[in-house]
């Protein structure tokens, strides 16, 4: 017994020391340092503080970046909107697209130009519905949408409708300018609404934005729009390279007048020449698949002229009494 418990513990010695030879073996080499394999990463692409450049305008009025907190609100918009690279492309490649329409409206109604950017903080220029059910590029409620003569039905929503909600937020933002006497505080009541806003007025005793104590979302919103405006007006310095041909194109279009019922509106794209989705592209505001149209009202339906999606060309996908079957 004393032979094989001595045979056993020089057994499982000499297995032991194999094993952590074997192991110093494999680990002779030092261990690579992880920042000289993040070197190379380190001097291609590298994360910095943004230069706020000396005189901030916003619809022609100065931001006051002489005040700690004015100058740190917009310093943290323009990080966050500098480094979400994607949406700020996004925005980008879309404002190409739409800008063209908003700033023509806007020159027409006597609204500054920035407030375009006021599109991109709302809806990223997108047709998107919030939890409050506001809608639309503009998103607008749909009370307030009727209060400024925009159509909303279950079968017409002209807050989809580019110009036409363009045109409301126009009078809107003007009617806050002449209620509160200045562009920055018809911004904020964009965001939070005029009976709010004149709240917090008579509390705070004062009438300027960037002295007012407002919510999370408001006390942000101006500070975003300032930041879009930096960024879109000189991407390059923000590390935003776009060429020209990448951007989203402006889509050319004729106006088809509609001034009766339309029943079916897949069958009136393909008549046409184009099909059921790219009609709803251009005309987001059709909410239905028909048009009652009782009254005979006039619309102006847009059908694109150059390179778009053509139709199935074979009829027989399409019922007897189609357009394409005649």
């Amino acid at each position: 017994m004393t032979i094989n418990k001595t045979l056993l513990t020089t057994t499982l010695i000499l297995l032991i020391s194999f094993v952590l030879l074997v192991g110093f073996s494999f680990n002779t080499e030092e261990p690579q340092r992880f920042d000289s394999i993040q070197e190379p990463f380190n001097l291609s692409y590298q994360i910095k503080p943004l230069d706020i450049p000396e005189s901030v305008f916003f619809a022609g009025e100065k931001v006051p970046i002489e005040s700690f907190d004015v100058l740190e609100s917009l310093d943290k918009e323009l990080l966050i909107n500098t480094y979400w690279q994607s949406q700020t492309l996004l925005f980008i490649k879309r404002a190409n697209r739409f800008f063209p329409i908003i700033e023509a409206i806007f020159e027409q109604e006597g609204v500054p130009a920035d407030f375009k950017y006021l599109a991109l903080v709302e809806s990223g220029l997108t047709n998107v519905v919030s939890p409050s059910d506001a809608a639309g590029y503009w998103q607008f409620l749909k009370g307030t949408a009727q209060d400024y003569k925009l159509e909303v039905n279950d079968e017409i929503d002209e807050r989809y409708h580019i110009e036409k909600s363009t045109e409301a937020a126009a009078k809107f933002l003007k009617d806050s300018y002449e209620k509160f006497g200045n562009w920055a505080m018809a911004a904020a009541s964009y965001n939070t609404g005029r009976r709010s806003l004149s709240r917090q007025i008579e509390r705070q005793k004062s009438n300027k934005y960037y002295d007012l104590t407002l919510g999370e979302e408001t006390g942000r919103y101006v500070y975003r729009l300032i930041a879009l405006k930096l960024i879109l007006e000189s991407p390059e310095k923000y590390g935003f390279f776009v060429e020209k041909d990448q951007m989203y194109p402006e889509i050319p279009f004729k106006n088809i007048k509609v001034d009766s019922t339309v029943h079916d509106w897949a069958d009136f794209a393909h008549s046409q020449g184009i099909n059921y989705k790219t009609l709803k592209e251009l005309n987001p505001w059709l909410r239905d698949n028909t048009l009652t149209n009782n009254s005979n009202k006039t619309y102006q339906i847009k059908i694109p002229t150059g390179k778009h999606r053509t139709i199935d060309p074979n009829p027989e996908f399409y019922p007897e009494d189609s357009l394409l079957r005649k």
